[in-house]
């Protein structure tokens, strides 16, 4: 799969993690881990980037005697979630046109 497209998927389904409730990084990677495998090494970088795009807060607060970062979406990130599924649409049609071509060819 193409880097820059994985890299896009894989933001998608960060924010996607923390939509409904703030996480921490090991929920966010055990949450995804029935639909992508994602290591925690990857997903940091992740968080990063999209807490540099606004996309994401951060704040931190004692878990049992130990500080932990939770991850909380901003309205810009819901926004990027609904941008993608519109996108999506479209790479759905640019698949299904693929496809076909495929069949006419068999």
């Amino acid at each position: 799969m193409d880097v820059q497209l994985k890299r896009g998927l894989l933001d998608i389904c960060v924010l996607s993690a923390i939509r409904d409730e703030d996480s921490y990084g090991y929920r966010i990677v055990k949450d995804m881990k029935p639909y992508v495998q994602i290591s925690e090494s990857t997903l940091y970088p992740i968080l990063r980037r999209l807490e540099a795009a606004q996309l994401l807060t951060v704040c931190t607060a004692e878990h049992n005697g130990r500080l932990r970062k939770y991850y909380h979406i901003t309205d810009l990130g819901l926004k990027r979630i609904e941008e993608f599924k519109v996108e999506w649409n479209e790479i759905i049609g640019i698949y299904n046109y693929i496809m076909r071509e495929d069949a006419q060819h068999e």
